[in-house]
């Protein structure tokens, strides 16, 4: 049978099971959609890599592996690349060029369970946002102070929750980020087909395992501009936003809808998250010990 019409018909089932459960036993329901939410899913997709590949390194991160590549001057400012969920170093290449020629440094690396790195302490196959968050700032220790972090879909949520955990970072650019937990756990409901009162379960389970609310970790967009800084203060990171990869003027910010975001093209990045002049949306440090969900 072929891999596709089997993983059809796998799902068609799971969908079933989840309807039959929500009519009768919506708390185990939730246990099971609990396992799935932080079930890593299988990579597809991989293309031939458009750069060469970097100098390779590893990072122990509770005695297991991290590993990554570095490409450009040993001695020039660093710019990390974070990846997705389900996603792996080598998605973000097409950064490498540009910010090489801008005389930058790039690291870029897989998360715990992602592409070369070991499983981490959820175990194969399964991770979470903390997780991403603890490699990263382990990578930054080891390579040295973050000029500007670009992440992509749930790796700017990891990204966010290591700058609230003690990172520093000159910029942020984040492409097509998952912006909210709460929402997109609706949408992880309709794909599995279960409903309210199995979704309503679902979400102190997430929030327990993870110690603090869902809603803790939605990603704010001020409305209005950077106010100047104070003189002799300490200008906080700002974030840029976008849905795409096309290049955007320095200083631009492009709006993103909430929600899990797409995988990243491989059309050349937007060298101005990094190169340019400084954004105008700051970023909001959350409180001490909070937590991204996944």
């Amino acid at each position: 049978m072929p891999a596709s019409r089997l993983a059809t018909i796998q799902k068609s089932t799971i969908v079933r099971s989840f309807a039959l459960l929500e009519r009768v036993a919506p708390a185990l329901g939730a246990r099971w959609a609990e396992r799935l939410w932080f079930r890593i899913p299988a990579p597809r997709g991989r293309h031939d890599r458009p750069v060469e590949p970097g100098r390779p390194f590893q990072v122990r991160v509770d005695g297991r592996m991290v590993a990554g590549e570095i490409w450009g001057d040993p001695s020039a400012e660093a710019v990390y690349l974070v990846h997705g969920w389900g996603g792996w170093r080598e998605q973000l290449d097409a950064f490498v060029e540009p910010l090489t020629g801008a005389g930058l440094r790039v690291v870029s690396f897989d998360g715990p369970s992602h592409g070369a790195s070991d499983p981490g302490p959820e175990g194969p196959g399964r991770s979470t946002v903390l997780e991403l968050a603890g490699a990263l700032a382990a990578v930054v220790a080891d390579q040295g102070p973050a000029a500007a972090v670009v992440a992509h879909s749930l790796g700017a949520m990891a990204t966010a929750s290591a700058l609230d955990h003690g990172l520093e970072a000159g910029r942020l650019a984040f492409v097509a980020p998952m912006a909210a937990p709460l929402p997109y756990t609706r949408t992880f409901a309709g794909r599995l087909g279960f409903g309210e009162r199995t979704r309503e379960r679902l979400v102190p389970r997430l929030e327990r395992r993870v110690g603090a609310s869902l809603a803790d970790f939605d990603l704010r967009w001020p409305t209005s501009p950077c106010p100047p800084w104070p003189a002799g203060s300490r200008p906080r990171p700002c974030c840029w936003s976008t849905t795409a990869t096309t290049p955007r003027p320095p200083g631009r910010t492009a709006r993103t809808s909430p929600g899990r975001g797409r995988r990243p093209g491989w059309s050349p990045p937007p060298a101005w998250a990094t190169t340019g002049s400084s954004a105008t949306r700051p970023w909001s440090p959350r409180s001490p010990g909070s937590s991204p969900s996944r």
